[in-house]
């Protein structure tokens, strides 16, 4: 348990006499990214809540490493039209936080340059950055990221999804995320956890997608997802468009069609 940042044993959890998870195992380790996937209804919130001490779980255990930093992720985030507030001022209600730091975490999500812009003036992509770069104010030895591609078009789910994998590799943290965008999270998680209610299946993404209880709960066009590599000569901005000079970057993607049209070089696996 000394390198382990949280451990759920046989967690459940009941909500009006309902189940709605039962004896549930789960692990983060630092450096590893875990993706919670499931249908709506499957429980990953309620888990998600229970992972931060949310919601009192009914049997079981949830033990989380000492002192633990934690950066949290919403899926949505609902700020009022009338409410005058910027992305500077929204980064700076984390305690200590003044402008050096939360341009400091902008730039490191690709976003400083909203830092000035109202909050609800800002795209989708950016605001997923913005949400990112709070979360990372906290120096979070775990991130826990809640469908952390929201509102963000196919092109910026998959820098998103580049850039949480680029996060964990530059802090050495955990990351928890919870995902519905099963071809492009296969390929950028370590293990992934399929939920519904129960642990239906767990391991590593090739081992999942081939699951009898995976191909059951997701229908029978999962049997067509498949690896390949996709090479790009190029990194996209927060809108999709390309950036100039940019260095080469790599993705693997599972699916069996991905459209494609910036005309990179496939290279299939």
């Amino acid at each position: 348990m000394s390198q382990t940042l949280i451990q759920l044993q046989g967690v459940g959890v009941r909500i009006a006499g309902q189940a709605v998870l039962q004896d549930v195992q789960l692990s983060v380790q630092p450096g590893q990214i875990v993706t919670l996937i499931g249908p709506n209804g499957a429980g990953k919130t309620t888990l998600v809540r229970a992972v931060l001490g949310l919601l009192k779980v009914d049997t079981g255990s949830v033990w989380r490493k000492p002192k633990l930093r934690v950066g949290y992720m919403p899926q949505k985030l609902h700020v009022d039209p009338t409410l005058p507030l910027s992305v500077l001022r929204f980064l700076r209600l984390v305690p200590s936080v003044d402008r050096t730091r939360a341009l400091s975490a902008l730039a490191e999500v690709g976003a400083a340059q909203v830092i000035d812009s109202p909050l609800q003036g800002i795209s989708g992509g950016e605001l997923q950055r913005v949400l990112l770069a709070r979360a990372l104010l906290r120096e979070p030895e775990l991130l826990v990221l809640d469908e952390p591609v929201q509102g963000v078009d196919v092109s910026g789910q998959a820098e998103l999804y580049r850039l949480i994998t680029r996060l964990r590799d530059r802090h050495g943290c955990g990351v928890l995320m919870v995902s519905h965008d099963l071809h492009l999270v296969m390929s950028t998680t370590d293990q992934v956890v399929c939920l519904n209610r129960h642990v239906c299946c767990s391991g590593h993404p090739e081992q999942v997608s081939g699951d009898p209880a995976f191909v059951e709960l997701f229908g029978q066009d999962a049997k067509a997802l498949a690896v390949y590599h996709h090479r790009h000569d190029h990194e996209h901005d927060l809108h999709g468009q390309v950036l100039p000079d940019a260095p080469a970057a790599g993705l693997r993607i599972h699916g069996a069609v991905q459209p494609h049209v910036h005309g990179d070089d496939c290279k299939h696996a």
